[in-house]
């Protein structure tokens, strides 16, 4: 069974968590302690950042985008990864997880950096990331078209944390396609599952997502989950 190392509030494990999930992958799971980080999770991987998983194999994957990667390549009947694979899909993740999240750190956590002037990086953030994304959904509900994508739920993680920063100053920026778009996975069945609290203490086995139950307004639901058997990576992500 293969067990990821998470931290329930960290984007990059949200985005890890929900991949997981839409491929019906059954895992393992333990919540880290970020003041006491496991010796096996340090182990495997020096780093001490989650996610990290550790497969049946004994593979590590120790970026998230590895573990998206190898979870579409496990079961993606519905296409999410493939729909992910355009050239303005590459460049829109990689804008936030490079400039978007240089901004957003230095906007949410500004004591530590020095001489950050907060306004502008939020602002800078804003140019960077969320006004291409509205562009793009004022074409269509979602990065994968009128289907969601494997770069929705990379993406979705961080725009969250954004807006958490200033809700009241977020809901005034004229975004009204990428409001829509945020309360939408905000309130998905996906998101909720993904965010099941699990205690600290023991692993334990990670429930899994019922597409069955995911029929509600926003994305349309994932494909129902599949055990699956033997998993092997396809490799690295992009």
């Amino acid at each position: 069974m293969p067990l990821l190392y998470s931290y329930r509030r960290c984007p990059y494990a949200m985005r890890a968590r929900m991949a997981l999930l839409v491929a019906g992958i059954e895992f393992d799971a333990l919540e880290i302690v970020l003041r006491d980080k496991p010796a096996a999770m340090l182990a495997l991987s020096p780093k001490g950042t989650v996610p990290v998983l550790s497969l049946v194999d004994g593979s590590v994957l120790e970026q998230s985008l590895e573990i998206v990667h190898w979870a579409f390549g496990v079961n993606d009947r519905e296409g999410w990864w493939e729909r992910s694979q355009t050239t303005a899909n590459i460049e829109l993740l990689g804008v936030c997880d490079g400039r978007f999240k240089h901004h957003l750190d230095r906007y949410k956590y500004p004591d530590r950096f020095d001489e950050t002037d907060r306004a502008l990086q939020r602002d800078a953030a804003v140019q960077a990331l969320l006004k291409p994304l509205e562009a793009r959904l004022q074409i269509s509900p979602q990065l994968g078209g009128k289907t969601p994508c494997a770069t929705d739920i990379a993406i979705f993680p961080f725009v969250r944390q954004f807006a958490a920063v200033e809700p009241a100053w977020f809901e005034t920026l004229p975004l009204p396609a990428l409001r829509t778009w945020l309360s939408d996975w905000l309130s998905h069945p996906l998101f909720g599952a993904a965010m099941t609290r699990l205690p600290t203490d023991r692993v334990t086995r990670f429930p899994a997502f019922n597409a069955a139950e995911s029929a509600s307004p926003g994305p349309p639901p994932p494909p129902s989950p599949s055990s699956a058997a033997n998993p092997r990576s396809p490799g690295r992500s992009t």
